[in-house]
């Protein structure tokens, strides 16, 4: 039974599985698990975290995230069912106003396939929510977040008071924004500023990104997308780790993909340290061999 009140409307689970929300199919049970639908229910549940003490995590799809075995002894408040979008026509072009939680792949689907809105191309296929694509700005293809992002609202539980950060002011770079330097500012919802297309070139582009993800990446095994970040332009991971002599290399039910060296798999029973022990045995191999220093694009969330 829940001790805490977070309110009467506010979906509330006890020592919830994690790994039934993790696209790596990892994690031990969260102590709460909280599914708000709105932005009042999200404030007020992170408010009452606060006021109580208990440490708490925003979570959308959870798709780079690594959980504990342990799980998480706290609140893990989970995005998904804030997943609302607004259409706001003007003569420069049309604005998207998508809450934190809605499906990246499901807006770009959305906005190209119903609207013939050309931008979120890129987009289709990346298996994280909207405001996990801000905060990392998320990016494939040639195309990233930063690209058509024009302003985002926040909540800043530090100041509990509602942000708005336009243009510059998200810092964006290469797999990096605001709010990832900037522990205290939850995602709400972003805008994005798209032009009209062709219906039938946007459907080609995004069945062409599709067709690839496919052929190139392990979807058929639980994973959390790229192992590590590019660490520097020109510089192929994927290809660094294959060419290090580790792909195929396992540790228990953990292995870099036989499929593609760039992504860690779940091939059926792995752990948070079975993946850890091959992130970090990875590391070691190609700084030895490389001299590169590769950082991990996968978040382990301790217990």
């Amino acid at each position: 039974m829940c001790n805490i009140d977070f309110g009467r409307d506010i979906e509330i689970k006890i020592n919830e599985p994690l790994s039934k929300h993790s696209s790596f199919r990892i994690g031990g049970g969260a102590k709460y698990a909280l599914f708000p639908k709105n932005r009042e229910e999200l404030i007020f549940a992170v408010n009452t975290c606060i006021q109580r003490h208990k440490k708490f995590l925003i979570v959308g799809n959870a798709s780079n995230l690594l959980f504990d075995d342990n799980g998480f002894d706290g609140v893990v408040i989970f995005t998904t069912k804030m997943d609302n979008t607004e259409y706001i026509h003007k003569n420069d072009g049309v604005y998207i106003k998508a809450e934190c939680g809605k499906s990246l792949t499901e807006l770009a689907s959305e906005v190209g396939k119903k609207h013939s809105l050309q931008g979120l191309e890129f987009a289709y296929g990346i298996p994280g929510t909207v405001g996990g694509a801000v905060y990392m700005n998320a990016g494939a293809y040639g195309g990233q977040m930063s690209d058509v992002v024009v302003e985002t609202e926040a909540y800043d539980f530090k100041a509990q008071r509602v942000v708005t950060v336009t243009g510059e002011e998200h810092k964006f770079s290469y797999r990096h924004s605001l709010f990832g330097e900037t522990p205290g500012l939850i995602v709400l919802s972003t805008t994005v500023k798209l032009s009209l297309g062709d219906a039938e070139e946007i459907f080609a582009k995004m069945n062409k990104t599709m067709t690839s993800r496919k052929e190139k990446q392990p979807l058929e095994l639980p994973n959390a997308g790229s192992t590590f970040k590019r660490p520097g332009e020109n510089i192929f991971v994927g290809k660094l780790i294959e060419d290090a002599g580790l792909k195929g290399y396992s540790v228990g039910g953990a292995q870099i993909s036989e499929k593609h060296a760039g992504f860690t798999v779940n091939r059926g029973g792995a752990t948070s340290s079975d993946v850890r022990s091959v992130i970090e045995h990875t590391k070691a191999v190609v700084l030895e061999k490389y001299g590169v220093l590769l950082e991990s694009e996968i978040i382990y969330i301790p217990y």
